[in-house]
């Protein structure tokens, strides 16, 4: 395998700190562009983002893009057009097709603890599907030591996973000190591409023996294809948390 890696620093992503809300962004999003980090493939969203009690996003619509919440610590609570009302804890991945469209609100309704979490936006390999919600669990016992399947396309998804309108496959992984893990490239359609987060709550984690990340550092793989393997180490004296996006 000769997969290209390369690392983008946590320091280099947009940030923005509006007080009720500390947000990073890995793509061009809102006040922050780039012409340069735009899009990865069908993924155009990462923020990481820490929101204070009692404040969150009020109402919003959105439309033709698969959106998710993948919760690390905290509570959010959901509320959409469709009717869903639910508090997402850590370990729970909120999905909505948003399709032809919806609007929804997050909110952090604790009195007095930050909620944390990854907000993920996929472009659909089609338009004007419709709306559809969806919330599964991936507790802490599943994912230590372990690369955890969460989220696949429809036509290949079991009940294990969340399924998606994209040729798309999510990961996720609570990594000891010492411990590994191995992803194998999923999809038939050449090229793949894989894209690495580790999240800002520590750890240290190196990728194929030769590249580190630190926390809140993402990586961008190309030259993969399926069957190709790569390895995940932790190395830090932290539990690496994060999240493996492969797609087409």
């Amino acid at each position: 395998m000769s997969a290209q890696i390369v690392v983008r620093k946590s320091k280099d992503r947009g940030h923005a700190n509006h007080g009720w809300l500390d947000t990073h962004h890995t793509f061009s999003f809102a006040s922050y562009f780039d012409y340069k980090f735009q899009a990865f493939g069908s993924l155009r969203v990462i923020n990481e983002d820490i929101v204070q009690p009692t404040t969150g996003f009020g109402t919003h619509p959105h439309q033709e893009f698969e959106i998710f919440s993948y919760i690390i610590s905290g509570e959010l609570q959901h509320k959409d057009s469709m009717g869903n009302v639910e508090i997402l804890k850590a370990g729970d991945v909120q999905f909505t097709s948003a399709g032809t469209g919806i609007t929804h609100s997050e909110y952090n309704i604790h009195p007095t603890l930050p909620v944390h979490f990854l907000q993920i936006w996929v472009k659909p390999d089609n338009p004007k599907l419709k709306p559809r919600y969806q919330t599964m669990n991936f507790p802490k016992t599943s994912k230590t030591n372990n690369l955890v399947h969460i989220i696949s396309p429809v036509d290949d998804q079991d009940n294990s996973t969340i399924g998606i309108n994209a040729d798309f496959h999510m990961y996720a992984s609570l990594l000891e000190s010492g411990h590994k893990v191995m992803h194998t490239v999923q999809g038939a359609e050449k090229p793949r591409r894989v894209y690495i987060h580790l999240t800002s709550t520590g750890g240290e984690l190196k990728i194929n023996e030769n590249t580190t990340l630190r926390q809140g550092d993402g990586a961008f793989v190309t030259e993969v294809k399926q069957g190709d393997e790569i390895l995940f180490e932790s190395i830090g004296d932290k539990i690496a948390e994060f999240v493996v996006f492969d797609l087409a």
